[in-house]
């Protein structure tokens, strides 16, 4: 085990803090783009933080094939280490927090919405394991596909879209349409993602 706390990069708004949202990257570890997420979202009046949860295997995307680091996350760890994230958010002052990822990080939003405690809302992109884990989220869950994703199947996007009435399918976004500065964005369906997801935190985290 290593000898270090979770480590996670933290973004805060410079008024008083209300309410946390942790951020939880792609099977490719922490990315500058994920780092403008967290950014973009303080800007809107969220503290914000996101856990390298590779710090077990070595740290941000440490080894050649990131997708070793990925398959030896255990669900449970996950689960603690997000925990304990959030637990930070809240000794900022935050009384609710949200929960976001993106591809693998999709993945764990959905399951963190299925299993974790103390969370008030979760909005996913594009996870891959969505459809093979079905269930009833403990808190609103939004979440976000591209219709023309190499990595998710349509009959995935459509079993999860039958599933959970609030699933957004842009039919010609592919997979990481929210990654700006790659060829995988896509502006206007990255826009209309951003703005819904900012609704959704509005609506279930900044409750008066």
């Amino acid at each position: 085990m290593p000898d270090i706390d979770v480590p996670y990069y933290l973004a805060r708004p410079t008024t008083p803090v209300r309410a946390g949202v942790v951020v939880i990257h792609e099977g490719n570890g922490m990315s500058m783009q994920l780092l403008r997420v967290c950014e973009r979202l303080a800007s809107e009046g969220f503290a914000v933080a996101a856990p390298d949860l590779f710090f077990r295997t070595g740290g941000p995307a440490a080894r050649d094939d990131y997708r070793e680091q990925a398959g030896a996350l255990r669900p449970e760890e996950v689960q603690a280490d997000l925990a304990v994230v959030a637990d930070a958010l809240r000794a900022l002052g935050a009384s609710r927090i949200g929960v976001t990822g993106f591809c693998m990080g999709g993945s764990y939003t959905y399951e963190t919405a299925l299993h974790g405690m103390g969370y008030d809302a979760a909005v996913g992109f594009y996870g891959s394991t969505i459809a093979k884990e079905l269930g009833e989220p403990r808190c609103p869950t939004l979440l976000f596909f591209g219709g023309n994703d190499p990595w998710v199947p349509a009959e995935d996007v459509a079993a999860v879209a039958a599933h959970h009435a609030d699933t957004v399918v842009y039919p010609h976004a592919g997979h990481g349409f929210m990654r700006d500065g790659s060829d995988d964005y896509v502006p206007d369906a990255a826009g209309d993602a951003w703005a819904r997801m900012l609704a959704h935190f509005r609506r279930y985290l900044l409750v008066t």
